[in-house]
């Protein structure tokens, strides 16, 4: 099956979760308007034509449409092309059967389509994709169903981040994980439900639902078959930690720079700088004498420690250590600053003044 969001590229595809697209000025209903706005975007007119014709016409456009030079371009050239292809699947679904081997990807490029000029505004596309995605749901094709099942989801999404509506958001992530259980190998569902817990969480007063959303989505993701999906629960771990520090701060452990071992009680009120390294790491070595410099300098204001990370997995999970050398800065187990890789004296006195 074609996937036309990932010909439009994923980070559209954020947007339209994200709710970040302008659309004020892009709300006509489809007609002559439209016809304009394609023609001035260098899309051609919709062919008469067969099937494969009005299939190789949505490729073309697709792939040969300029290039904008601005945001403003950008949305009416993806209105266009998203006009334009609903009106060729339409031509190619009228000679179609749905067995026939053409109609999923006429099917599912009008849905995908629909999709884009309902986030754009057009409210008769918004219409005409909740009845079109329902027909497809109720049709012969799982794939197609599953598909419509997703868009209807992402739609529903749509108008909760929107209306910052929390009340809706866990029926949602019911939805999701039902969805998700039922396609446990899907790619596109799985990244779907991938965003959504990521956006809940960068939403305010979304944590404990994107807290939710990890928890009913990681148990699926860990049985999945695809590589690609059962990896992406290994994140989950971490994030989940790191979730649940708000009021519950993890306990650091690590050493001191004079050798003594350090925990949450031997640094309970102060501000700690811990140092995640690796005696492998040759940018944690040059900067073990700036770990020195820092506790010489700031004495009692600070209080420096080091964790090796090959020794305490879960900790530099919780806190997302990606690479190393990371500096953390924390206050009672709370994190107040970090800062990843290597750094100059200059640049970690800056760190450190803007901190304390």
């Amino acid at each position: 099956m074609a996937r036309f969001f990932t010909a439009l590229g994923l980070p559209l595809f954020l947007l339209l979760l994200s709710g970040n697209l302008n659309t004020s000025a892009f709300s006509a209903e489809p007609g002559n308007a439209n016809q304009s706005e394609a023609a001035s975007t260098g899309i051609p007119p919709v062919p008469k034509g067969t099937p494969e014709e009005m299939l190789d016409y949505i490729r073309t456009i697709r792939q040969n449409a300029a290039q904008p030079t601005s945001r403003e371009e950008m949305m009416k050239s993806m209105q266009a092309i998203a006009t334009a292809t609903v009106e060729a699947a339409d031509r190619a679904l009228s000679q179609l059967k749905d067995s026939d081997d053409l109609f999923d990807e006429a099917a599912t490029a009008k849905l995908q389509s629909l999709m884009m000029l309902s986030r754009l505004g057009n409210t008769a596309a918004s219409s005409d994709l909740q009845s079109f995605a329902k027909s497809l749901i109720e049709g012969p094709s799982p794939a197609l169903a599953v598909e419509a099942k997703r868009l209807l989801l992402v739609q529903e999404a749509q108008e909760l981040f929107t209306k910052r509506d929390l009340e809706k958001a866990p029926a949602i992530i019911k939805q999701a994980g039902e969805l998700l259980s039922a396609n446990p190998d899907d790619a596109a569902t799985a990244g779907l439900a991938m965003q959504l817990a990521s956006a809940f969480e960068h939403m305010p007063g979304g944590e404990a639902l994107s807290k939710q959303a990890y928890e009913t989505f990681g148990p699926v993701f860990a049985k999945s078959k695809n590589d690609s999906i059962r990896q992406m629960a290994e994140s989950f771990q971490g994030t989940l930690r790191r979730l649940s520090l708000p009021g519950n701060p993890m306990k650091i452990t690590g050493t001191l720079l004079n050798g003594q071992p350090f925990d949450q009680s031997t640094v309970a009120g102060k501000i700690v700088l811990v140092d995640f390294w690796a005696p492998w790491c040759g940018p944690c070595r040059l900067m073990a004498p700036l770990m020195d410099w820092a506790a010489d300098t700031y004495g009692e204001r600070l209080t420096v420690g080091k964790l090796e990370v090959d020794g305490n997995p879960s900790t530099r999970d919780a806190y997302e250590v990606q690479g190393i050398p990371t500096l953390i800065l924390y206050r009672d187990g709370e994190v107040i600053a970090r800062h990843e890789g290597a750094i100059a004296k200059p640049q970690l006195q800056a760190f450190l003044d803007a901190n304390l």
